[in-house]
């Protein structure tokens, strides 16, 4: 892995600095009917699927650190698994998009859509490459069939 910064600190990055634009940021405030509503469905959804995704991986007997993918014992492709490769940092996504309706900006989106390129680029294709090499054709058909984030 090229880097070895943890997704949650990742996440908590974009978080402050969603905070800060929304702050300091004159214009792109935001507000609509529902907004709660949503922000409260983001979020339980963000802790459903963050909570079932680490089960499923504890209950495999395999690793949940991303920063050491060599780690990993066994290939998960169930459950949750099935529908994204990447569940754990769908829900992180999930977060960081109710974090931004609660603060009410709409340029927050633009941060949310960093997060997902700098995901992408820096944590998920590296470990990629090492699922690879570790697991063959068996990921690599895994991948065919199932997308990154949903």
């Amino acid at each position: 892995m090229k880097l070895k910064i943890a997704p949650l600190v990742i996440t908590f990055v974009f978080g402050l600095f969603m905070y800060l634009l929304a702050t300091y940021l004159p214009v792109g405030y935001f507000d609509f009917f529902g907004r709660n509503y949503l922000m409260y469905l983001l979020f339980f959804l963000a802790l459903l699927i963050g909570v079932v995704s680490l089960f499923q991986f504890f209950s495999s007997k395999t690793s949940i650190d991303p920063r050491t993918p060599s780690k990993v014992s066994k290939l998960v492709t169930g459950g949750l698994y099935q529908y994204s490769r990447n569940p754990m940092y769908l829900a992180l996504l999930l977060l960081l998009l109710t974090w931004g309706l609660y603060l009410g900006n709409a340029f927050n989106t633009l941060l949310a859509a960093g997060f997902v390129y700098y995901m992408n680029t820096y944590q998920i294709k590296p470990e990629e490459e090492v699922l690879t090499n570790m697991f063959g054709k068996e990921y690599q058909k895994y991948c065919v069939m199932v997308r990154r984030w949903f």
